[in-house]
């Protein structure tokens, strides 16, 4: 079906005349052939987005959301330099073409087609995903349409002056900047507020901010319009966030403006918004019903407004082209891209979960691989005082700091202060304030800057002041770093490492904000390891396991630290010092449980406070003549399937100890792994109710306790095994 746009572009080129003498001024001093570049760039991006809706027509494309009526932003690539990083809006495929015009080796619209229709060539995601994205062109891929990526772009602009300061190896040049796109719906989301709000925060106190910042407004975001001169007025007058304009269907003005953008970052190290006027042509992808929602004349009447029909008048006004040259270039364009676009449409696509799975799979294996490796020879540290699990953490990340230059620990109170519970005491006054600070309080921004110090060479370990507080910003982990191996094919990484206080069981203040056991919104993302510590010694080991996955597979740790643990002493009884333990130094494997006994009758399988709660109940068991083994998980994902089995067929009887919520809790894949891999003795479990943590006492109602896992050892335990 021919699109409306485009027949009007082909008929209102045609009508035109050459003028009897051309206007070089009109080009406001830029060379011919720097308009012919970006004019291009602007031909390709149009037709690939017609491209993507006649394969969609013929079931061979998977993707119709288009950039036509933003191909003005090909004029800011121009503007920047191709060391620049880049996080592009899905809007923005002028701007990837004209980036590719500035690197030699790269074939743009093969790129892009490949990514229409998922073929496994494609050269960022390997037919994963449509993404604009490119390691060599510094374009970090995105998939975010909500403005996630803003974050991230925040932390990227933050590394690239820090990472030089700790005189760390930058993928990007010192005096880059970081572009980010976005559309003016976006710009309402609470990600992109808090990133733009972090940006200000940050240059205000004058720490170098070189950031980018483009809003490509055209003024609906889907079928809902954005209130007229609600971005200029936002944004137009902020302190700390030098602002600029530009007419989308004015190419000069646009490189004019973009390139005093570009040297106000580049220069003063300092945030900018450059606010892009665009249109949406085409409606918002090939499955939008336009019409439903927007009068025809309304949407024919932006039709002039057209950036690629814009900048083609300007080139014949200013002689550079006569109206067929316009027309044959424009034709060629889409020979060329219909010709790429099917042969594309037969390339191989992923064709198995394996394949489809391999950037996460290798990811993990690394991962796992690594921390194998450096527990062997074992450590032949000298042993210490025993110490609590909060002083362990504490030593774990001096030794990661002492060992990795990159290595960066941060969050709200980490500094000065140390922590709300003391983890961190001490750090900053050791390491410096560049390599331990605080941050504002913003979850997003907080994780958002891990994201771009990991693709930046840093070792990010920012801190979650608590397990309730991540909720807030759990896309961040989920629909950002969590995907980057896997939308690039493993190209870009961003190792991190989260430390995350959490639980339940914390005495003196509580409440569901600081005593929350929940963690179903983490459990199931793929690739992404969470240690759960229990113990001072695994404490330490696990810290330096996660820091040498992070940096050496790139991938997403998420610690999760009990904080009713931090400074627990005693096991059974006051004054026993029995939770105290020694770091001897070393790491602990990915996927490794650590078993407490060896009795035949019952296996406990638990984790975090669980641990300390079914170690005290095994006491009491063996007063009833039970005999059991608890086993400490240690590790939630990946579970340790392998112990798991191995400790529940030496007994045949298996309870799991979950003080997590009963519904989404960890005890439901525990439980599902034993049966998936063939165990068939006896099972059940106890957890805590699902009910939000109530403040006071009245918190012991609906969490697990002592007793509850009591009864049930004792029921299970005394039923025949199988």
């Amino acid at each position: 079906m021919a699109e409306s746009i485009d027949e009007y572009f082909t008929a209102t080129i045609s009508e035109l005349t050459s003028p009897e003498t051309a206007d070089p001024s009109v080009l406001q001093g830029l060379s011919p052939q720097r308009c012919l570049d970006v004019f291009d760039a602007q031909l390709g991006s149009r037709h690939l987005d017609l491209a993507a809706r006649w394969l969609r027509s013929h079931g061979k494309g998977f993707y119709t959301i288009g950039s036509s009526g933003h191909e003005s932003n090909a004029a800011v690539a121009a503007a920047l330099r191709p060391t620049d990083p880049a996080l592009l809006h899905y809007r923005s495929g002028g701007f990837f073409l004209a980036r590719a015009s500035q690197v030699h080796g790269s074939d743009p619209l093969r790129d892009v087609l490949l990514g229409l229709v998922a073929a496994t060539e494609e050269p960022i995601s390997g037919g994963r995903h449509k993404v604009f994205g490119r390691h060599d062109l510094n374009v970090i891929p995105q998939t975010s349409t909500i403005a996630s990526h803003l974050p991230r772009a925040l932390g990227v602009a933050f590394s690239i002056a820090r990472a030089r300061k700790l005189r760390v190896e930058c993928p990007w040049p010192a005096d880059a900047l970081a572009v980010c796109s976005f559309g003016d719906a976006s710009a309402n989301h609470s990600t992109a507020v808090g990133a733009i709000n972090a940006a200000m925060h940050t240059a205000y106190q004058g720490v170098p901010m070189p950031l980018l910042l483009v809003c490509e407004d055209n003024g609906i975001g889907i079928s809902v319009r954005t209130p007229q001169g609600w971005i200029a007025r936002t944004y137009g007058n902020r302190d700390d966030l030098r602002y600029f304009t530009a007419d989308g269907t004015d190419l000069p003005s646009v490189l004019a403006t973009a390139e005093l953008a570009a040297e106000y970052v580049r220069t003063q190290r300092r945030p900018a918004f450059l606010h892009l006027r665009t249109v949406r042509l085409m409606g918002h992808a090939g499955s939008d019903y336009e019409p439903a929602y927007r009068k025809p004349d309304e949407i024919t009447g932006d039709f002039d407004r057209d950036p690629v029909l814009c900048t083609a008048r300007l080139l014949i006004d200013a002689g550079v082209l006569d109206p067929q040259e316009v027309i044959e270039a424009y034709e060629a364009k889409r020979t060329e891209i219909l010709e790429m676009a099917t042969e594309v449409a037969e390339l191989d696509q992923l064709d198995g979960p394996r394949a489809v799975m391999t950037p996460l799979r290798d990811a993990l294996d690394e991962a796992v691989g690594a921390t194998e490796a450096a527990a062997k020879p074992a450590p032949t540290k000298t042993p210490s005082a025993p110490i609590t699990v909060a002083q362990a953490i504490n030593r774990a990340l001096q030794d990661v700091l002492a060992t990795d230059p990159g290595a960066v620990v941060f969050g709200e109170d980490v500094g000065r202060k140390g922590g709300v519970y003391g983890v961190t005491r001490g750090l900053q006054a050791r390491a410096g304030t560049a390599r331990v600070f605080d941050t504002l309080l913003d979850e997003q921004s907080i994780l958002g800057l891990a994201l771009g110090a990991g693709v930046s060479g840093l070792l990010p370990i920012p801190e979650i002041q608590y397990l309730a507080y991540l909720h807030n910003a759990a896309d961040q982990i989920r629909g950002e770093g969590a995907t980057l191996q896997f939308f690039s094919n493993r190209q870009y990484r961003n190792p991190m490492v989260v430390r995350i206080a959490g639980y339940g069981y914390q005495k003196g203040f509580g409440g569901h904000f600081h005593n929350d056991n929940s963690i179903t919104a983490i459990r199931d993302l793929p690739g992404v390891v969470i240690a759960s510590p229990a113990r001072p010694d695994d404490a330490a080991a696990m810290m330096r396991s996660c820091a040498t996955a992070a940096r050496s597979a790139g991938v997403v740790c998420l610690f999760l630290e009990p904080i009713a643990l931090y400074h627990t002493r005693d096991l059974y009884d006051d004054g026993d010092d029995l939770w105290l333990a020694d770091d001897a130094g070393g790491v602990v494997p990915i996927g490794r449980a650590r078993t407490y006994g060896d009795g035949r009758d019952l296996t406990i399988l638990t984790f975090g406070n669980g641990l300390r709660m079914s170690l005290r109940v095994a006491r009491r068991l063996a007063l009833l003549d039970i005999a059991v083994r608890v086993v400490d998980l240690r590790w939630l994902a990946p579970l340790p399937v392998d112990d798991i089995l191995a400790e529940a067929t030496a007994t045949g009887r298996v309870l799991v100890v979950d003080e997590t919520r009963a519904s989404g809790g960890v005890s439901e894949g525990v439980l599902t792994a034993l049966i998936d891999h063939g165990y068939t003795g006896g099972m059940a479990r106890v957890a805590s109710d699902d009910s939000f943590i109530p403040l006071g006492d009245a918190a012991l109602a609906v969490m697990l306790s002592e007793d509850t896992i009591l009864e049930a050892a004792v029921k299970l335990a005394r039923t025949a095994a199988v």
